[in-house]
């Protein structure tokens, strides 16, 4: 799944306005936050598009290649003046979040220099906790994933000591010995209900020990670091990039799904929209771990066969669509990444059956290009969106 940067963002896009009455730092963070989110664009766009030529060029000290954006470019795609520009620019050379990368191509006066971000300046950390199984992972600036790892566990038996001691090791291993003001933070991917505001959880299905745990509290009492916590399906909507109107359905030993509607990530009254997996979809049908019957999750476990298990999802994404008029949805989990095409197929296959208009309502199905890492990449994205806004 594409890292948040891997397009040139528009004004839409850029951090909200400052209101008139925030205070001076507040304004100095938005506006950083607006030249790195600009300056972050534009190094991977130039990572995307660069040719073999270009690269051969700059390995040997040319300029042909673009390797970032100059400061007449921020300040016109910023609104910002060419000073306050120049202020907030030195400042993140100081930090060495930028640097300083060559001069562009020339267009009639002096070749101006152009910035580029320094992906390995800071440090984002991961981390899914899944009912059986706890993935890890650091990412750069960029988004890249350049490390993870993944250990087996059981969520409901073991409670949360054991497991939030084993998360602390993990990812006190992954970090080794990088210094911890280099580390932004934790995010934190959970099954839900959760609180996401207050950091805490929920009667969790099947979990009942973790129900009220201060998670994120829990967390960062271990490690030391600022944590944030989100529901692992919103967590994978995150991950990446794509249509204002999405959902990332992600189906493992629980069914979820994280919701884009209008460019906004929506959480809910309570920070618990998404909860995909439990809406009755025939009362008369098998009893679900929640309690009721009848539920997507009970119907998918119920098959007869993975095809048929295949087309309940299939069914019950076909209604989200419809209900909210979504143009793309994204599949993840371990259940779809073992049968991918199965369930490309009887996704695709029920959309077309079950929409009125298939052909003026295109909906794209598609499978989490990050694979098993979807939900911990959006966790660490969690972490990255507070030093790009």
């Amino acid at each position: 799944m594409s890292s948040p940067s891997s397009t040139p963002p528009d004004r839409a896009t850029l951090p909200a306005a400052i209101p008139s009455g925030a205070n001076l730092a507040a304004l100095r963070d938005h506006n950083a936050a607006t030249v790195l989110t600009l300056v972050r664009a534009a190094t991977a766009t130039a990572a995307v598009t660069a040719t073999a030529a270009d690269r051969a060029t700059q390995a040997t000290g040319g300029t042909s290649g673009r390797a970032g954006v100059s400061r007449v470019e921020l300040a016109r795609q910023s609104g910002l003046t060419a000073q306050a520009i120049s202020k907030i620019v030195q400042r993140l050379l100081d930090d060495g979040l930028l640097a300083e990368a060559g001069r562009g191509a020339s267009t009639g006066g002096k070749p101006r220099t152009l910035l580029t971000l320094v992906p390995d300046a800071r440090w984002a950390v991961g981390v899914q906790l899944g009912r059986d199984a706890l993935t890890v992972l650091r990412a750069d600036l960029t988004g890249r994933v350049v490390a993870d790892r993944q250990v087996a566990i059981d969520l409901a038996a073991w409670g949360p000591g054991r497991v939030l001691d084993l998360l602390a090791e993990q990812v006190s291993w992954l970090l080794g010995a990088v210094p911890p003001e280099r580390v932004l933070g934790v995010g934190i991917a959970s099954p839900g209900p959760l609180d996401q505001r207050a950091g805490v959880l929920h009667q969790v299905t099947g979990a009942p020990s973790w129900d009220g745990l201060a998670l994120r509290d829990e967390v960062a009492g271990r490690l030391g670091l600022p944590t944030l916590i989100e529901k692992d399906s919103t967590a994978g909507v995150l991950s990446g990039l794509g249509s204002p109107d999405r959902a990332f359905v992600h189906l493992d030993r629980g069914l979820g799904a994280g919701l884009v509607l209008g460019g906004a990530v929506q959480r809910g009254a309570r920070t618990n929209a998404g909860e995909f997996g439990h809406q009755t979809i025939d009362p008369d049908g098998p009893r679900c771990r929640c309690g009721n019957s009848g539920c997507v999750e009970a119907l998918w476990a119920a098959a007869r066969s993975p095809r048929e298990a295949a087309g309940v999802l299939g069914e019950a994404i076909a209604n989200l669509v419809r209900l909210l008029d979504l143009d793309e949805i994204v599949l993840g989990g371990r259940e779809v990444l073992a049968a991918p095409d199965l369930y490309l197929a009887e996704v695709r296959r029920v959309l077309a059956a079950r929409l009125p208009d298939p052909t003026w309502q295109p909906v794209t199905v598609s499978v989490a290009p990050s694979g098993p890492n979807a939900v911990a990449l959006g966790a660490a994205g969690l972490v990255l969106a507070r030093l790009f806004g």
